[in-house]
């Protein structure tokens, strides 16, 4: 009888399955912002954590959490990314072709490269292409450099690539080479 207790208890396991897929993501903290609030009987700080989570097989997501001790606001953030979860076209260890992705003052530009030429990109956006398993690209922010903006436009950028064999499937037609 003192299995079936509320908590703790064998029922409110995870099967093991589940702890085992979580161990393939990879992830990664881009920024961990501290904000202060001004109180009566001092300063109360909180902090934001941007997240990005990756199986470096093509599947990437991007979480933001807010908490008031750091632990929380990562954990959070790692939570929202595992949600949100894409998958992303390469061709090999590049991508198939070049993207542009622009979320508020921020423009991203991806651009393929040939083999051994590594991963030339700004902090931000390198996080994202090796969580996402993307081993040789070149890339160019333009504008703001706020890591929030410039994440989210990588990503934009990212969903927008296709393969060939994509592209062929969604128009109905074959490309004869």
């Amino acid at each position: 009888m003192e299995n079936q207790g509320h908590r703790g208890g064998p029922r409110n396991r995870r099967p093991q399955q589940d702890q085992g897929s979580r161990d393939d993501m990879q992830e990664s903290v881009i920024k961990i912002n501290r904000s202060c609030k001004v109180v009566k009987g001092g300063k109360r700080f909180s902090f934001s954590a941007l997240v990005v989570v990756g199986d470096r097989r093509g599947r990437i997501g991007l979480g933001f959490g807010k908490a008031n001790e750091v632990p929380q606001s990562v954990e959070k953030g790692n939570k929202e990314a595992r949600k949100v979860l894409r998958t992303v076209s390469t061709k090999g260890t590049t991508i198939p072709h070049r993207a542009e992705g622009r979320f508020g003052a921020s423009k991203v530009v991806l651009l393929p490269a040939a083999p051994g030429t590594g991963v030339i990109a700004g902090a931000t956006v390198r996080a994202i292409v090796t969580a996402a398993g993307i081993g040789d690209i070149v890339t160019k922010s333009i504008g703001s450099t706020n890591p929030v903006n410039l994440a989210k436009a990588t990503m934009l950028a990212l969903e927008g690539l296709r393969t060939k064999e994509q592209v062929e499937s969604l128009r109905g037609v074959s490309v004869a080479q």
